[in-house]
């Protein structure tokens, strides 16, 4: 299997476009999601260079294995710290933890993940910190005092903060007014 990754697939809409650019070089996909398109064939330079060319006119962006994995690495990584930890250290230095994981300095990291997600390391992080708080709030097993512990936050003061900076609303308006629409995103939505 031949899988593709392409920058900036952000809807259903995109989905459809991007189908068209494969159907109109004669390729049809075994699978189109956000971001990644399967095909059983290999692609010739002619087919990757002229379905660039397509995707490109279209605002997108075909991104090369090598990135997408370095990229993917990064993300379980803050993943599996963020919800498979029981707790997370304050004393976290992302940046060091991030490079000696992937085996690349930061600050490569840090502009690839931005160029390729359009969002910096540090929105991704307190992302998945955010969907964590929600899924604990949501469950109504902690305070958001422990939340915030739980999570590295310094204080309850901050982890509001951001969560009101990231949702839209703060973590005691989240508890009382949950409605399916709160409810957890996946993962790699986010």
């Amino acid at each position: 299997m031949n899988r593709l990754f392409i920058k900036n697939m952000v809807c259903q809409r995109c989905i459809a476009a991007v189908k068209q650019e494969f159907n109109k070089l004669g390729l049809e996909p075994t699978s189109l999601t956000l971001g990644e398109a399967d095909l059983t064939e290999s692609l010739t330079d002619e087919q990757l260079a002229q379905l660039d060319m397509g995707l490109n006119a279209l605002g997108f962006e075909r991104i090369d294995d090598r990135k997408a994995r370095i990229i993917e690495a990064v993300k379980n990584k803050i993943i599996q710290l963020i919800h498979h930890s029981k707790e997370i250290d304050r004393k976290y230095n992302w940046s060091t933890i991030l490079a000696e994981h992937a085996h690349y300095e930061y600050n490569y990291l840090s502009n690839l993940f931005s160029s390729v997600e359009g969002i910096t390391l540090e929105q991704y992080i307190i992302r998945q910190k955010i969907e964590k708080a929600k899924e604990l709030l949501f469950y109504d097993e902690l305070n958001l005092s422990e939340i915030a512990s739980q999570l590295g936050y310094s204080s309850v003061a901050h982890l509001s903060s951001q969560f009101k900076k990231v949702t839209g609303m703060t973590p005691s308006a989240l508890k009382k007014n949950r409605q399916p629409k709160d409810i957890r995103k996946p993962l790699d939505d986010l």
